[in-house]
C-alpha cells in the first residue's frame, strides 16, 4: 500500500464514520479558546471545562484578565495541572494582547508564538479552531495515531509529523483530520492498550499489521 493509498483509506473511513468532529473544549470566542488551550496542557479537556465557567465569569474578556494578578487567577485554576505556571502565562498572555494587539487574539502563527504560554501546538489549535486556517496541531494523540497508522513514516518529532500530515491531508480537511486523530487516539487507539477489535482502520494500519 502506498502512502497516498493509506491516506485515502483513512480519509474515506473518517468521512463516513466521523463526518463532523470538533474540539471537546468549551469556548465562545478566540479569547476563551486561547485560555482553554493553555489550561489544557497536561490536563484533560473534561477538567478544563469544569474550570472555565467560573473563570470566564470572573474574567469575561482579555482586559479583565490583564488587570488581574497571578494569585487571583491561581484560585480559579488550582485544580488543573501546573496552576502556578499557567496563572503566570494567562496573565502575561492577556497583558501582551492588550499592549500589542489591542486586546484581540492574533491570527498568525508568528504573532501567537510571541504570547506567554503559547507554543506551536497551542498556536496551531487557535489557528485551526478559531480562525479556520490551515494548521495541524500535533499533540501526543495525533503523534501516536498518525505513527501507528503509518501516516508519518520516519517522523521522530511532533514537528516532523506536522510537516507530513499537512503535506498529505488536503488543506480543506486539515481541521477535521486534526480532530479525527485526536478523538481516535483518546477513545480507540489509546496509548497503553489500543482497542483494535473496535477500530475500523485495521485494514490500513501498520501497527495492527505487525501485531
Amino acid at each position: 500500500m502506498t502512502l497516498e493509498e493509506r491516506y485515502k483509506q483513512v480519509i474515506d473511513w473518517f468521512l463516513a464514520n466521523m463526518p463532523e468532529a470538533r474540539t471537546e473544549l468549551d469556548f465562545k470566542d478566540p479569547y476563551q479558546l486561547l485560555v482553554a488551550v493553555i489550561l489544557s496542557a497536561q490536563c484533560t479537556d473534561k477538567r478544563v471545562n469544569t474550570i472555565t465557567p467560573a473563570f470566564f465569569k470572573a474574567f469575561p474578556d482579555v482586559e479583565a484578565l490583564a488587570q488581574s494578578n497571578t494569585e487571583e487567577v491561581f484560585e480559579y485554576i488550582r485544580t488543573c495541572s501546573y496552576p502556578n505556571n499557567k496563572a503566570k502565562h494567562l496573565v502575561g498572555m492577556a497583558q501582551t494582547l492588550c499592549e500589542q494587539f489591542g486586546g484581540k487574539v492574533p491570527a498568525s502563527m508568528e504573532e501567537l508564538l510571541g504570547l506567554p504560554g503559547v507554543g506551536r501546538k497551542t498556536a496551531s489549535v487557535i489557528l485551526i479552531c478559531a480562525f479556520n486556517k490551515a494548521a495541524m496541531p500535533v499533540d501526543t494523540h495525533v503523534f501516536r495515531v498518525a505513527n501507528r497508522l503509518g501516516l508519518t513514516p520516519g517522523a521522530k518529532t511532533p514537528e516532523q509529523s506536522e510537516v507530513l500530515l499537512m503535506k498529505h491531508f488536503p488543506e480543506h480537511l486539515l481541521g477535521l483530520a486534526h480532530h479525527w486523530l485526536i478523538l481516535h487516539g483518546r477513545y480507540v487507539c489509546q496509548a497503553r492498550k489500543p482497542n483494535c477489535p473496535d477500530c475500523g482502520l485495521t485494514s490500513c494500519c501498520q501497527y495492527f499489521s505487525k501485531k
